[in-house]
């Protein structure tokens, strides 16, 4: 899909590829679909006057947005892979990560570069500079340069010496996701895993020629500007993503679950099919979606090693009564099993090669418990976020969906030490604004009373902790929150 991309781009130059927003919510043009071409042709000759070519490595740390993809197309032109880096990481998790990778040379943007520190001192630290690159370092920089930035990727008279784009299936991209700092974990996948998994986000999302989507990843970039959509960055403050979403009122969304709960809760209202995933998204954010005036409302299934891997629609996951939370029907391509010890396994064309450093496994081990009922997966909770109280193990993940009642904005079910082995359970339930605590807790009884043995011992009302770029709960962050909560009031 990519290699259709870069061909489309140039068919019609003139019409708009990424549509910027303004703090009023007015639409604009931020990049043609001739400009991108031209930015990608550009980074992708100066990164082969470097020497970059098939089988090398480039850190990313951009920003989402038309450099980031300029530069994802140029790398996979050259048939080079691409390391992409979190700056807000920090220091040490981002070194461990630049050292298992190695890559050839560091693109950032000066945000980046702002955010961790890093730049010369950094790669340095993490022995990355090369012979060849002496003269710049092993870090570039993309875009606008602020004191003490890299120096710039030279794109000068880079055009010219443009190679042929490269052709067969090999390493296209490299993500980091869980692992220490003596251990990162880093998925691989090749430029095959990448197109199945994008065909699939298209048989989606089916995005229309000329009717813009919103949404910033790599995943709806892509699909979308291949099927001739422009693209909207979603807006980072909630009060002008709402303005946004009624301006431009797209034909397809992508948003995680904390943007569709800032957006809502600054009126928003959707158009079209509104799709959502990264982190848990529950029956009644879906449903409240449909209710602000989607047609439809998804939950997407997807890890970082499968992307998607199952979908389920507010409708669908409303009426579900059972015990879990209801993940939806595998998409085409993907094949799901439990393992022995309950544990979703899944394959398909889509999954990854391998994490790096190690050989390639023949199935995607989700950490996910789960059960297949009627073809659906239901799952049951992560394997590692068991609570164990007295001889009882208890999975979270069975329980906390039905704790999204009306006025619930997140919940989670924490295991709290008890300080001889021993844990409690905590449910830390976020109230929606304007909540009423007392009517909150009397709407919780109900639940609460279905959980037999597994019922918490507190119910701690609190905004839930968020981290890392999907916002997701926190799990680590809630149980500290919730022992302090616990201790203070003795429950």
């Amino acid at each position: 899909m990519l290699d259709a991309l870069a061909h489309t781009l140039r068919a019609d130059p003139d019409r708009p590829a990424v549509l910027g927003t303004t703090r009023t919510g007015a639409v604009r043009v931020k990049t043609r679909r001739g400009d991108l071409a031209d930015l990608a042709d550009r980074y992708a000759g100066a990164l082969h006057a470097r020497g970059v070519g098939r089988g090398g490595t480039i850190g990313v740390a951009v920003r989402p947005g038309t450099r980031a993809l300029a530069v994802l197309l140029a790398v996979h032109r050259l048939g080079a892979r691409a390391a992409v880096l979190d700056p807000g990481a920090g220091p040490d998790v981002l070194r461990a990560r630049l050292a298992l990778a190695r890559p050839d040379l560091v693109l950032a943007d000066a945000a980046a570069q702002a955010v961790a520190g890093w730049a010369r001192p950094l790669a340095r630290r993490a022995h990355l500079a090369l012979p060849d690159l002496a003269e710049l370092g092993p870090v570039a920089t993309l875009g606008p340069r602020l004191p003490g930035c890299a120096p710039a990727l030279d794109t000068g008279g880079a055009a010219s010496v443009l190679p042929r784009p490269v052709d067969g299936d090999g390493d296209a991209v490299i993500v980091f996701t869980s692992g220490t700092t003596a251990r990162p974990r880093a998925v691989v996948h090749t430029r095959s895993s990448l197109a199945a998994g994008m065909a699939t986000v298209t048989d989606l999302v089916r995005p229309e020629p000329g009717r813009p989507v919103l949404g910033g990843t790599f995943f709806v970039l892509v699909p979308s500007l291949a099927s001739g959509a422009p693209v909207a960055l979603p807006a980072r403050s909630p009060r002008v993503l709402a303005r946004q979403l009624r301006r431009l009122a797209p034909r397809a969304t992508y948003l995680t679950p904390p943007q569709l709960r800032g957006a809502l809760a600054e009126g928003a209202r959707f158009t079209g099919r509104v799709w959502t995933g990264s982190a848990p998204a529950s029956a009644t954010l879906l449903t409240r979606v449909k209710a602000a005036g989607a047609e439809e409302a998804w939950g997407v299934y997807a890890l970082t090693e499968l992307f998607p891997a199952a979908a389920v629609e507010a409708a669908e996951k409303a009426a579900f009564t059972g015990d879990g939370d209801l993940a939806g029907v595998p998409l085409p391509g993907v094949s799901a099993e439990v393992g022995t010890d309950g544990e979703l396994l899944l394959s398909g064309p889509a999954a990854r090669h391998r994490y790096l450093d190690q050989e390639p496994g023949p199935r995607v081990t989700t950490g996910d418990r789960a059960r297949i009922e009627e073809g659906r997966i239901v799952l049951e909770g992560r394997c590692k976020d068991m609570v164990l109280r007295g001889a009882e193990n208890i999975y979270p993940g069975l329980y906390e969906p039905a704790l999204h009642v009306p006025g619930v904005e997140l919940a989670l079910l924490v295991g709290v030490p008890a300080g001889d082995g021993d844990e409690r359970l905590a449910a830390v339930v976020q109230p929606a604004r304007g909540a009423d605590p007392a009517r909150l807790r009397a709407a919780l009884a109900g639940p609460l009373g279905r959980m037999g043995s597994a019922r918490p011992d507190a119910v701690v009302l609190a905004d839930i902790p968020l981290s890392g770029r999907s916002r997701k709960p926190d799990r680590a962050a809630t149980a500290q929150l919730a022992a302090a909560r616990m201790g203070r009031t003795g429950a």
